[in-house]
């Protein structure tokens, strides 16, 4: 349980990264209500909180013009009048227009006025008919403050300010000013004002975020399929990649693992090959102190059945033992430099002695093989492997035995083919295992020992390569080598 509150774990990644992404997503989605709120209820600037406190005073001062508006709705009072900026007014503030004895104001640039709303202390607006629907959600904004004071409220098409709070005729009355035209407004409300943008952009983020999170994970998790795939088609050498066995989370921990285990595996079937290659040897000094026994015993004149058949025997377990040090020279993969020269040219030797070979037991060999065709290949073990594999065609076919190469995706696809009996389906995958015969081969004098495929297939195995067998549809056997065409 302890080690579960390690830190540099994959929890501790996983939860990071996910409470990262949505934090982000969440802080940029709620920071923009915020910063627009700070930014629309501002401070009124000097200036026009002075402008419309002398407008509150003249209504004060003058109670009837409210009168004459409620009766007459406002014609008796131009609130559309132009209000001007002051001289001594800020020239930073966003003012209705420019100053009136500024001599670079544009001729064409018309004073913007202040639209100007009251309100009684029932909330109805007095001075005109209608009320706008910017006007409408300012104050709303207003009203969801606890203690209304006036506040600067800017909008893209309108600046709006109040409440000025005065009295006339023994009521209060609030008064707003409303600024129309396009206005300068903070970068952020771009985002506040392009909702499907900002969501796409969100979305986007996340989807970035979540990408570099799942390579984060996935590119370690890629080295260890392609380091376990290699090892199960026999490439022992194969391991993880330093990158992903030097993580400080499960994911290298268990690289590491895989490492260990590799090499122990290849150790275990490293000494059993050479157990066996040692065994073989080993074999080879009774089996020379017996053939050299018979030798003697059939010079002294002691010829007959029995020594024929121990003689028989002695050559049989000479060939075994020839085997299997073939077997155990390829699979240990003995230091040999590979060959880059054309495949015809490097197995014309053992092509010719095919052709021969069937030749004698009036049976036809059909060989193509692209002259331009070069891969990079060990020669001894591939010679080897294409002699097994023609030899049993030749032993098991009927007349005709086929031998096709060409390039598939970077493969060489060597194809040998006869039209023998062919071997039991289930039998397919286990002839290329060492001392495996299928019940048709039963006969030592016919089926050999089960080496020859084993050699093949470590021969194949040794250039990184695969090979397997499948019986054709008109009948005999089909093998199929696949050979990468870079070394």
């Amino acid at each position: 349980m302890s080690a579960f509150f390690l830190p540099n774990r994959l929890f501790i990644k996983l939860l990071i990264g996910f409470w990262l992404c949505s934090s982000l997503i969440i802080l940029a989605v709620g920071s923009l209500p915020l910063l627009q709120q700070s930014h629309e209820a501002g401070e009124i600037p000097p200036p026009i909180m002075n402008v419309l406190q002398r407008v509150a005073e003249k209504l004060q001062r003058s109670p009837e013009r409210l009168r004459n508006i409620r009766t007459m709705e406002g014609a008796d009072i131009d609130h559309h009048r132009p209000l001007v900026a002051p001289p001594d007014a800020d020239p930073t503030i966003n003012f209705p227009g420019p100053r009136a004895e500024d001599p670079k104001r544009p001729r064409n640039m018309g004073e913007q006025p202040f639209h100007l709303f009251i309100f009684d202390a029932q909330g109805q607006l007095i001075n005109s008919p209608r009320l706008p629907l910017t006007v409408r959600n300012n104050l709303l904004m207003i009203s969801a403050l606890e203690r209304p004071s006036p506040r600067a409220f800017s909008f893209r098409e309108e600046m709006f300010f109040g409440p000025i709070v005065f009295s006339a005729n023994g009521e209060n009355y609030r008064l707003y000013a409303g600024l129309p035209g396009p206005h300068r407004l903070p970068w952020f409300f771009f985002f506040i004002e392009h909702k499907l943008l900002t969501l796409s952009l969100a979305i986007l983020l996340s989807g970035v975020l979540c990408a570099l999170l799942a390579w984060h994970l996935g590119k370690p998790l890629m080295s260890l399929k392609l380091a376990a795939n290699a090892l199960a088609h026999g490439n022992l050498t194969n391991r993880v990649d330093e990158a992903t066995s030097r993580r400080h989370d499960e994911i290298g921990e268990l690289g590491i693992a895989f490492n260990s285990m590799a090499d122990a595996i290849e150790r275990m079937v490293n000494s059993q090959r050479r157990l066996i290659s040692d065994i073989s040897h080993e074999l080879r000094t009774p089996l020379t102190r017996l053939q050299l026994a018979l030798a003697l015993a059939r010079k002294r004149g002691f010829a007959g059945e029995e020594t024929e058949r121990i003689a028989y025997e002695a050559d049989q377990l000479g060939q075994m033992i020839a085997e299997l040090l073939e077997l155990s020279r390829v699979t240990l993969k003995t230091p040999e430099e590979k060959v880059y020269v054309g495949l015809a040219e490097s197995l014309s030797q053992v092509l010719d002695d095919a052709e021969f070979e069937a030749a004698q037991q009036g049976k036809n060999i059909l060989i193509q093989i692209p002259e331009e065709l070069v891969v990079p290949h060990y020669p001894r073990p591939l010679s080897r492997a294409i002699e097994n594999l023609l030899r049993n065609a030749i032993r098991y076919a009927e007349t005709e035995i086929t031998l096709c190469a060409s390039v598939e995706q970077n493969k060489v696809l060597i194809i040998i083919a006869d039209d023998g009996p062919g071997i039991e389906e289930q039998e397919l995958q286990a002839i290329f295992k060492p001392f495996y015969r299928p019940q048709s081969a039963r006969d030592r004098e016919t089926g050999g020992w089960g080496l020859g495929l084993a050699i093949t297939e470590a021969a194949v195995a040794a250039h990184h390569g695969t090979i397997s067998a499948r019986n054709r549809i008109v009948g005999g056997l089909e093998v199929t080598m696949k050979l990468p065409l870079v070394g």
